[in-house]
């Protein structure tokens, strides 16, 4: 006989509460109780927020509790469902063991519950235990399966709609009112509704400056006043929204023929060659986009690709300048090399093409692609591969959180047939679906990993590589975190080895996140706790650094539209010479396409009132003293390494803010 003691935490979600009759059934190593019945005070009791306390006295002993099973049923006719956060219980003998849920329970469910210390499956033989934990997963693989999107590309979830996800996986209420809201209130908020449907062109860059009248963000107007300015468009390169095209050259491409002559003047008294030779020259290749053709409807050509290539220079000042730019990839008489020397109009229109470049290969590839459907197979494979009870799910779902439905809502709302790449970009539907299959050939290991990449562009030593530098720092912190938490699990490689959850883990990303392709460099199974390391810290950097270095500044980089525009409305230039600032105005997006790319990258720069930062977790999963300690640490090292940020970005114009923790979010979420 003994007294139980039962702590019962109701979600601070919107409609979390209930009303229904809430029972309990403990289940230990002797015996289990009968189910038991939580009552309080008032059938309002089990409100959003609430923590209630209960005595249950069991006539028998139980022996150790291994794990407890909610029940739900509803009261009379009323039919709501229950989100519970953890259920924490002090047993007879004096132990208190959290149980988390964090889930919703629907009346007439029931759901079981293991105590948070964490076990992988070879420590968890228990007959009934094991049973719990194959039939968890069982349920989840039945709940999320796979659909294959594209043959070429990362597999999807097999939901069209985000209100088919189980009820947990979804935004809150007011997440998702939040969002529809907000994609609808960004024209007004801009005071732009009145030009969303306008066909007229602009006139003069004067007004567009009318468009940033009501906005203020001292980048954005940093951005405004300098976009045209030769440094600051190489700059861009660096610790702009897109800092993972630029990479050191050190032969020139065959089809880029730039000559000693061509740029005289420009590399002080040095020459090309000698400057190619010390490292101080870069390329932007966007090759990726040749032969792409932009959106056209009835056979009429409406929008226009270019695949350009640009040469940069880093002078003795440390500042990176473009040098030259060539529009098309193939060499002819009628694919010129633009130069700063040409004329002002023929090298600022050749500058606009390459950002127009910028704007599909950024949000296509690295944004859509490298974080957001990365992003969806971890999600996917944590859930279907790893029990709530492992460790690994325990690290890694803090940084799923929402990413299954706001993937399904881009897949609607952006890249669909009538989304916004369908009306508002210059590469259209037929193109984007070649540019993401070729986009996901070009997917490696190396690439997703910081180090490596950084290694791998030659980028090591350029100074002023403010998204290398935080960057590094971060993928550091987080690495140190994975390491101590794993190697407390996982105390031998022989361990990794054996975890059957772990490996199908792994196979599963490796067959549907890179199409079991062997030269991506992704392992298809785990041989040393080193190599679990690495590949879990590259997930959690994909998932939040990442995200918020290519996805956080995307409206003050491009809301004003000549930096980045989505669309370019006539081919390039095949000759010199000929360009006026008419030529430039008549190329530039319509005043509809303009506003309407602006009110996305706002909706797409705005973060949600319920996203958690880099970590902050919410969810009390580990109550192991090894793992709780270097969750701490790892906020410690995250508020150190913001104050530092912070510092240095008091002397910067404009500052780098993207990589600072407190603007990197735990998951992708937006």
């Amino acid at each position: 006989m003994g007294m139980y003691k039962v702590t019962v935490y109701t979600g601070n979600r919107v409609f979390a509460g209930t009303t229904s009759y809430i029972s309990i059934q403990f289940h230990g190593l002797k015996k289990e109780s009968k189910k038991k019945k939580l009552e309080s005070e008032s059938f309002l009791s089990f409100y959003e927020g609430s923590v209630w306390t209960f005595n249950k006295q069991c006539k028998e002993g139980l022996g150790k509790l291994i794990f407890i099973t909610l029940h739900l049923k509803e009261f009379e006719s009323f039919d709501n469902n229950w989100f519970c956060d953890k259920i924490s219980v002090k047993t007879p003998e004096g132990d208190e063991i959290l149980f988390p849920c964090y889930r919703w329970l629907a009346c007439d469910e029931k759901i079981v519950l293991r105590p948070a210390k964490a076990l992988l499956v070879l420590q968890d033989t228990n007959k009934l235990t094991l049973r719990e934990r194959r039939m968890q997963l069982k349920n989840r693989q039945h709940a999320l399966r796979w659909r294959v999107y594209d043959e070429c590309m990362p597999h999807i979830i097999n939901f069209d709609s985000p209100y088919a996800l189980p009820a947990e996986l979804q935004f809150s209420s007011t997440k998702e009112m939040e969002a529809w809201y907000t994609e609808k209130k960004q024209l007004a908020d801009m005071q732009l509704k009145g030009l969303a449907q306008s066909r007229r062109f602009w006139q003069n860059m004067e007004e567009l400056d009318a468009l940033l009248y009501e906005i203020e963000n001292k980048t954005l107007e940093y951005v405004r006043e300098h976009w045209d300015k030769d440094e600051f468009f190489g700059y861009q390169f660096l610790n702009g929204i897109n800092p993972m095209m630029i990479k050191r050259c050190s032969k020139l491409p065959g089809n880029f023929p730039v000559t000693e002559e061509m740029v005289k003047g420009l590399l002080g008294k040095s020459t090309l060659a000698l400057e190619i030779k010390k490292g101080n020259v870069f390329l932007c290749d966007y090759k990726m986009l040749d032969g792409l053709i932009g959106k056209a409807v009835r056979n009429k050509q409406l929008f226009f690709l270019t695949a350009p290539l640009v040469l940069l220079h880093l002078n003795h000042e440390n500042k990176m300048l473009p040098i030259a730019i060539q529009l098309r990839q193939k060499v002819g008489p009628e694919n010129p090399i633009f130069l700063p020397t040409d004329s002002e109009d023929d090298w600022l229109l050749a500058k606009i093409f390459v950002r127009a470049a910028e704007f599909t290969v950024h949000e296509l590839d690295f944004h859509l692609l490298r974080t957001h459907l990365l992003a969806e197979v971890f999600t996917m494979a944590t859930l279907r591969n790893l029990p709530s009870l492992h460790p690994l799910y325990k690290l890694l779902i803090p940084h799923t959180h929402w990413t299954l439905q706001i993937n399904i809502m881009a897949r609607n709302l952006l890249i669909s047939e009538r989304g916004f790449f369908a009306k508002y970009a210059g590469i259209g539907v037929l193109a984007l679906g070649r540019f993401l299959r070729r986009a996901s050939e070009s997917l490696t290991y190396s690439s997703l990993c910081l180090p490596d990449n950084i290694s791998e562009r030659g980028l090591e030593d350029v100074p002023n590589y403010y998204y290398r530098d935080d960057g590094m720092e971060l993928w550091n912190i987080i690495y140190k975190y994975v390491e101590g938490v794993l190697q407390h699990y996982y105390r031998s490689d022989a361990v990794v080895q054996e975890d059957t959850e772990l490996q199908s883990w792994i196979s599963e990303i490796f067959s549907k996140g890179f199409l079991g392709i062997e030269e991506t460099g992704i392992p298809d199974s785990f041989q040393t706790v080193a190599d679990l390391i690495k590949f879990v810290t590259m997930v959690i950097f994909t998932v939040s650094a990442q995200h918020a270095a290519v996805s956080n500044g995307q409206f003050e980089y491009g809301g004003w539209m000549p930096n980045y525009p989505t669309a370019l409305r006539m081919p390039p230039p095949k000759q010199k010479g000929q360009t006026t600032m008419a030529t430039i105005l008549e190329t530039i997006p319509s005043m509809s396409t303009t506003v309407n790319g602006m009110a996305v990258l706002k909706l797409l720069s705005t973060k949600s009132t319920d996203h958690y930062r880099l970590g902050y977790f919410p969810e009390e999963l580990f109550d192991e003293k090894v793992p709780c300690k270097h969750i701490e640490d790892f906020q410690k090292n995250l508020k150190k390494l913001s104050e530092q940020i912070e510092e240095r970005n008091e002397t910067l114009e404009p500052p780098y803010t993207y990589l600072n923790p407190k603007n990197v979010d735990n998951s992708v979420a937006i």
